[in-house]
């Protein structure tokens, strides 16, 4: 990795569709060159996949929760992250170090909505407890993060 794959990186996180034409402009560097190194960073897996980011609210998720999530062994993890897998309104799990074991992010329509996730998790063999915060407003979400060289 050298500074012009971290300005490819940089130029598709910002927009995934940018083409290798506007992104060699961006870096002064010509098109076959950002292709080339744009097909390296997919066939080592740096590049996992290309997304979309959508607007929340205008799904009708008018509410954005970070659940946390304690459990009684490890040896229910895997129960629980299958039912998270299967919930379309949980969009991020992480195992976690701390007084709790899992992080959730969750996207809902309204208080009512969180409670129906906040039942189905508790409701799932092994949580002991939750603590759920409300997120008033996201200063910054990149999905990404991109070191300096």
């Amino acid at each position: 990795m050298d500074k012009m794959d971290y300005a490819i990186l940089k130029s598709l996180r910002e927009n995934a569709r940018n083409t290798a034409s506007t992104i060699g402009k961006e870096i002064h560097l010509s098109v076959s060159a950002v292709l080339e190194r744009i097909r390296k960073m997919e066939s080592t897996g740096l590049i996992k996949q290309y997304t979309i980011v959508v607007d929340q609210e205008k799904l009708g998720n008018n509410m954005t929760a970070l659940m946390e999530v304690k459990m009684a062994h490890p040896k229910y993890y895997e129960g629980i992250i299958d039912a998270i897998r299967n919930n379309e309104n949980i969009v991020s799990c992480h195992l976690i170090a701390g007084d709790y074991d899992l992080l959730l992010t969750i996207y809902c329509r309204s208080a009512e909505h969180l409670e129906q996730v906040h039942r189905m998790v508790m409701a799932h063999e092994g949580v002991t407890s939750t603590k759920t915060n409300v997120v008033l407003r996201t200063a910054k979400n990149n999905y990404c993060s991109i070191p300096e060289e």
